[in-house]
């Protein structure tokens, strides 16, 4: 089962994507802020991270320098799903490796779990042709 890390300090939403990716066969982690997504995402290596960017203390641009500072976890791919429609914030995650940056009023839940499972579809047949390249290199 695909895991998922939502870092979202909005509790009612966080839970409200959390019961729909649950219902989809996802074992989801919640973290309200950014020191907790980077221990969560060091503990459980999750394999996509969806990071809302209004966040108390840290930001979700200060969570994504953390990320993509540790080799650990750098790889895994991050989706931004916020309110949050700044161009300048957008370019600045588009530089630290976002997927895809998501306003949330333009998605249902249902649109997003549908978005997601598509992306690690897509990723995951990427991943594989690559390993097929190397082993017949």
């Amino acid at each position: 089962m695909p895991k998922i890390l939502i870092i979202e300090d909005e509790q009612n939403i966080a839970q409200m994507y959390k019961e729909k990716f649950e219902k989809a066969n996802f074992v989801v982690f919640l973290a309200f802020n950014a020191k907790d997504g980077i221990l969560l995402t060091k503990k459980e290596k999750p394999d996509l991270i969806l990071l809302d960017i209004l966040l108390p203390q840290e930001d979700g641009i200060t969570f994504l320098q953390w990320l993509r500072s540790d080799p650990e976890i750098s790889p895994i791919p991050v989706v931004v799903i916020s309110n949050y429609e700044d161009q300048k914030i957008m370019e600045e995650t588009s530089k630290l490796g976002v997927k895809e940056y998501l306003l949330k009023a333009n998605y249902t839940p249902g649109q997003l779990l549908e978005k997601i499972k598509n992306y690690l579809k897509n990723h995951e047949k990427k991943s594989k042709t690559i390993d097929k390249i190397y082993q017949s290199s």
